[in-house]
């Protein structure tokens, strides 16, 4: 062995194994350091300790790796260590513990690993059909300060919202994360505002017929309905409205209803 790689820290060591498909040298290595509650590297051991581990399939070993990474409170590894505990959970369908872990991960409080666990924890709220805790992570998320990922949270909060009915409040949640969004992310949040618009629009053409407006407009907002429905998937809903408006008792609008839907045929 020469000189220099006497002198080559051993983190660097146990990564140069790991990549080159030593993994029980990296482990051997990493496991040292890790058990060390003095030395400066432990956290960082630790965390790439688990990441070998899992990588030999010892899930239990990962997970005791990623806790003594956790207990360091280092704010970058502790961090990494809570993560992995709370993806490994997740994989595994054991929803409490991710989500435990994913509160670790924010009592860490690292600014990078905030907002991955706000959105994490609201994709285990929705998963258990909690949308009003959902919507709160999602706004959190929004709010942690990292553009792309709060313009990703933006997206998916808005898609929440619409599923809720409140098109008008997802609407309201696009236009703001537009402010902020990076130019990568704009595109996708303008086609959620069109989707939000457009279920803005149904809501108005169904008021409208319900509202018992004149047969003219009633017809307008019958065919406006039917035919932007399917536009959002709801084919069979925009069978029914045209349905509604062509066997209704109102001679008049159904006359007016069958010149709008025959006039493409």
């Amino acid at each position: 062995m020469t000189f220099s790689e006497l002198e080559t820290p051993p983190l660097d060591t146990a990564r140069r194994l790991a990549e080159s498909g030593d993994l029980d040298g990296a482990a051997a290595i990493l496991g040292e350091l890790a058990a060390d509650p003095d030395g400066p590297d432990r956290a960082q051991a630790a965390v790439g300790l688990a990441v070998v581990l899992d990588e030999r399939g010892d899930v239990e070993g990962a997970r005791a790796a990623a806790r003594i990474a956790l207990a360091t409170a280092h704010p970058e590894y502790a961090a990494q260590g809570a993560c992995h505990l709370a993806q490994g959970f997740e994989r595994e369908g054991r929803a409490e513990q991710a989500r435990a872990a994913w509160q670790a991960v924010l009592g860490v409080g690292t600014p990078a690993y905030v907002p991955l666990a706000h959105l994490a924890l609201a994709r285990l709220a929705v998963r258990a059909e909690q949308p009003a805790e959902a919507e709160r992570e999602l706004r959190a998320a929004m709010a942690a300060g990292d553009d792309r990922l709060g313009a990703h949270a933006a997206q998916e909060l808005a898609e929440l919202l619409m599923e809720l009915g409140e098109p008008a409040e997802a609407a309201g949640v696009l236009v703001d994360a537009l402010e902020f969004a990076p130019a990568e992310e704009v595109p996708g949040l303008r086609v959620r505002l069109g989707i939000a618009h457009l279920e803005l629009a149904c809501a108005e053409f169904a008021e409208t017929v319900e509202g018992g407006a004149d047969p003219r407009t009633s017809a307008l907002a019958i065919e406006l309905l039917a035919r932007t429905l399917p536009l959002r998937g709801r084919a069979e809903d925009a069978d029914q409205v045209w349905s509604y408006g062509l066997e209704h008792e109102d001679e008049t609008l159904a006359a007016e209803v069958r010149l709008r839907f025959h006039r493409d045929a």
